[in-house]
């Protein structure tokens, strides 16, 4: 049975239905008496729910490589067989992560642990076993499999079910009729996984990010489950909708389901369905092994009319609204079978506009794109806390968009985003099977052609109700063929996808699908007058993913994954070829951005000078790019439209392209980004020394007042500036408030800028500090990955700053799961010293990081005698039932601890 005969499209998935490969009968015995207890630790058999309509997830899987298993396919899929020296792996593990977590292998994230795991034991199959009990066999049972890393033969109770030439693909759906082969009781089923090449094989891989992993992921990274329903099936399942614009007032929605008689006879089934308190159904007769659509529309349905509808909305512009749709199928009054679908309402346009530039709007109100690409952990280990955290992080950031380069996490991130109101642009992978347009990796052969088109079926129909997601780029540095195009444009035709679809990432288009996006990085560092350029990745149009680079972590992270040797190597060789850093050569030191920092800077004394210096070029590098792409959103010539930058995290220890890293702690990055990306935020800009507000809200502000002071760094005040009266126009609008005069009298070379804005009542709304040079930074012509630096600003006067003491103190209150920590900070100098970028970390008792943790601001800048309040929010369950305390330091504060009071 070829790939394409056998697929059918089942609740969101694409299905290989009824698969019966013919194989050699062996009995329900193994074929040798085994010991009574399995020297790998319990994997529990499965119990599988009976009723119809139900699914339930296999809980885990025994492990072991095919070299080191001599028994057959038959007898290890048969019940009663003892796994002896297998693996324990969880129900999505792939198989170093399995060796990881049961300490067959150290820490994968240290030094060069990774390094030393020997390869070929992942070049031969291993086999997946789990155990799982059946009480009633009266209904049909199935075997839905899903996110099998790279390709799979599948056995059943002693009997090959299913082939890897079928079950191949991760991102392939499949349906496996098991009907015949269940029994009462225990039952077997083992997956014999093919290794992973993602040069071959439609998977994923890791490029110059990080180390690919010993096993290239090899496993399984989704869950398979089992399914029980009775004659009649329901499948396909998803809502359509369209909202009356720009009113919003009203919504049209339709419902698609399939529904399939498995039995021998003809059946009448009638399916009914509801959303909130709407309900509908129909009757339907089909033939033995027939499939019908199932559809009810506005025009036969007039209750899927819905006056003044809860709109789905991005996080900061509304409400969250999501729908629950429910279907059910009953013969004889009896439930076969049942379906659901949670969706959003809202409207999603990404035109391109006159200057080429896809341009998004949410509702009818213009959006620029605050986005970063996510990645998921290095091993595919799906933890939901670190989940939430990374989106609690990106919108703690301002980031309201996330894109996923071939990492199409698990069902539950989209539902996570789905609530969150994060904005997700999926899409494929560059640089391996998926680009088909280099001689390396296609042309595609006939079964990979069906792979492909599988592949964005099942996806799109897994992510076609989600509101979070806006797009799906079909591909990443380069547009596929047109023969890969028509593959995904057949798949997401019949899968009903209504989304803008986006060629690839670097402004080419193939059949009528379009870019609209550039990739022109830089992805190694630039000073932040860079971004203001409108061309090569300065802000204009939609960058596609960059970054200024380098991001050195917190010396907390740095000793938790490098040896002492390396760290001492990070700092002093900028030459060396660093393992932490990247495993292409273009990225594989640290030479540019240690040059920068030692030339602007001034010549790094340390390792603690080194990460110190690190967190203040990290802060002002990612503050200007997010700064530099709002001011230009709204120009009526050349606008930004949107930005990803390159990276949001880091799936293991990383020293570059990241804005937070492996540990979720935060340093210049993260915060940077966050004072960047403020609803009302006044910002200064270095190409034309304007001072700018810009306002995210949806609705215009008014009766501003910005204030501009600068500074020596003795503290010494050189300048003041107001303009007074301003308002700024919502929807991302800005407000030129004033231009700082180019010579100011007496202003050494490296100097500071304080920027506020405050209300009508006098009440601050924006706080903003540079850290500026009259000697400008000067860029030479632009050179892949990045433009050149041909002269350096000079900043080494920061290092002449006093030093300057800040007060803390902090209450902790908890509600729920959660405490939040204030914190009062007060420089308690009495001279004109400023505290420059103080950084405040919740810790415990031993001093180590309390992660993660959400801050309402950080790194913040103070004058003697002022005063700022912020906030920690972290899970209680963290705290470990001990009190914390937060450490106190400084470009220019000496590190101090304070307790955090408790009531």
């Amino acid at each position: 049975m070829s790939l394409s005969s056998a697929l059918t499209r089942r609740g969101g998935a694409v299905l290989v239905a009824g698969i019966m490969v013919a194989a050699a009968a062996v009995g329900g015995m193994p074929e040798r008496a085994r010991a009574a207890a399995p020297a790998v630790p319990a994997v529990a058999a499965t119990t599988v729910t009976d009723a119809n309509g139900s699914t339930t997830a296999l809980k885990g899987f025994a492990i072991q490589s095919s070299a080191k298993v001599t028994d057959s396919p038959q007898a290890i899929s048969s019940p009663g067989y003892q796994p002896d020296s297998w693996h324990a792996a969880g129900a999505r593990s792939t198989v170093y992560a399995a060796l990881v977590a049961d300490g067959t292998y150290p820490d994968p994230f240290y030094s060069e642990n990774m390094k030393t795991v020997p390869t070929d034991q992942f070049e031969v199959p291993w086999w997946y076993r789990s155990d799982f009990t059946v009480n009633d066999t009266s209904a049909r049972t199935y075997l839905d499999v899903t996110g099998v890393v790279s390709a799979a033969d599948v056995y059943v109770n002693g009997k090959q079910i299913a082939t890897q030439d079928q079950i191949a693909g991760m991102y392939t759906a499949h349906e496996l009729d098991i009907t015949a082969h269940v029994r009462q009781g225990l039952n077997t089923v083992a997956f014999r996984i093919k290794p992973n090449d993602p040069k071959k094989d439609f998977t994923s891989g890791w490029i110059d990010w990080n180390p690919a992993p010993p096993d290239n992921n090899m496993g399984m990274v989704y869950d398979i489950t089992v399914r029980r329903a009775g004659p009649v099936v329901l499948s396909d399942t998803h809502v359509l909708t369209s909202v009356d614009m720009p009113s919003l007032g009203s919504a049209q929605l339709t419902v698609k389901a399939t529904a399939r008689n498995d039995s021998d006879s003809t059946v009448t089934s009638t399916v009914t369905g509801t959303i909130g308190d709407l309900t509908f159904g129909k009757d339907i007769t089909l033939a033995p092994g027939e499939s019908k659509p199932v559809v009810f529309t506005p025009a036969d349905t007039p209750q899927l009319t819905i006056a003044n509808p809860r709109i789905w909305w991005p996080a900061g512009m509304g409400e969250q609204a999501l729908y629950e749709l429910r279907l059910t199928s009953r013969t004889d009054g009896t439930v076969t079978d049942t379906a659901h679908k949670s969706f959003g309402i809202r409207d999603v346009q990404a035109p391109l506009n006159e200057d080429g530039a896809r341009s998004y709007s949410i509702n009818g109100h213009p959006l620029l794109i605050r986005g970063a690409n996510d990645s998921t952990d290095l091993l595919w280990r799906w933890n939901a806390q670190e989940v939430s955290a990374r989106f609690a992080y990106a919108l703690n950031m301002g980031i309201n968009a996330i894109r996923l380069e071939g990492h199409l996490e698990p069902d539950e991130y989209y539902e996570m985003a789905d609530k969150t109101g994060m904005l997700l642009l999926p899409g494929w992978e560059c640089c391996n099977k998926w680009q088909d347009r280099d001689k390396e990796f296609g042309p595609y052969t006939a079964h990979e052609h069906e792979i492909n088109r599988a592949s964005m079926a099942a996806v799109a129909a897994r992510l076609r109700n989600n509101p979070s997601v806006i797009s799906f780029l079909i591909g990443s540095d380069k547009a596929p063929t047109e023969s890969s195009a028509s593959d995904y444009k057949e798949a997401l035709n019949a899968a009903d996808w209504t989304l803008p679809v986006v060629s690839d990432i670097n402004r080419e288009s193939v059949l009528d699908y379009q870019s609209g996006m550039k990739m022109t990085g830089p992805y190694e560092w630039v000073p932040p007058v860079y971004w203001y350029f409108k061309k090569d990745g300065g802000a204009e149009g939609f960058n596609s993913e960059t970054s200024a680079g380098a991001s050195i972590p917190t010396m907390d992270t740095l000793r938790r994954m490098m040896t002492p040797g390396e760290l001492e190597t990070m700092w002093t060789d900028s030459s060396a070829v660093l393992y932490h850093r990247s495993p292409g050569t273009s990225f594989a030191t640290l030479k540019d951005f240690n040059t920068a920092l030692s030339a602007r800077y001034g010549k790094v004394t340390g390792l603690d000078d080194y990460v110190r210096k690190a967190q203040l070029a990290q802060y002002e590098a990612v503050r200007a790019q997010f700064e530099a792409y709002g001011r230009n959103f709204t120009d009526a010539e050349n606008p930004s439209t949107g930005q990803i930058y390159f990276l949001l995290n880091s799936p293991w220890t990383s020293l570059h392209w990241q804005l937070f890293d492996r540990y979720s702690d935060q340093g210049g990055a993260y915060f940077g980004a966050q004072k960047a990306n403020e609803d009302v935020h006044i910002q200064y800009s270095y190409d034309d020394r304007s001072v700018v507000v810009v306002n995210r809200r949806t609705a215009q502000t008014q009766e501003l007042t910005a204030h501009v002071d600068l500074y020596n760094t003795d503290g010494t005040q050189r300048h003041h500036q107001d303009a007074t009266g301003l308002t700024v126009p919502g929807d991302g609008g800005k407000t030129v408030a004033l231009t700082i005069p180019e010579n100011i009298p007496d202003l050494d070379t490296t100097y500071l800028a304080k920027l506020t804005l405050t209300d009508s009542a006098g009440k601050e709304v924006s706080r903003n500090v540079y850290w500026l040079s009259t000697k400008p930074d000067v860029l030479g012509s632009y050179n892949w990955p990045n433009t050149p630096t041909t002269s350096y600003g000079s900043l080494d006067g920061l290092n002449q700053l006093a030093q300057a003491q800040v007060s803390a103190t902090a209450t902790s209150a908890s509600t729920g799961d959660t405490t939040k920590v204030t914190v009062k900070l007060t420089n308690t100098g009495t001279g004109n010293t400023p505290a420059l970028l103080t950084d405040v970390h919740l810790v415990d008792p031993q001093n180590k990081p309390l992660l993660p943790v959400t801050w309402s601001d950080n790194q913040v800048s103070l004058w003697p005698g002022e005063s700022t309040t912020i906030t920690a929010t972290i899970r209680t369950a963290d705290l470990n039932g001990a009190t914390p305390n937060l450490r106190i330091s400084g470009w220019n504060t000496p590190t101090s601890n304070t307790t955090v009071a408790t009531p």
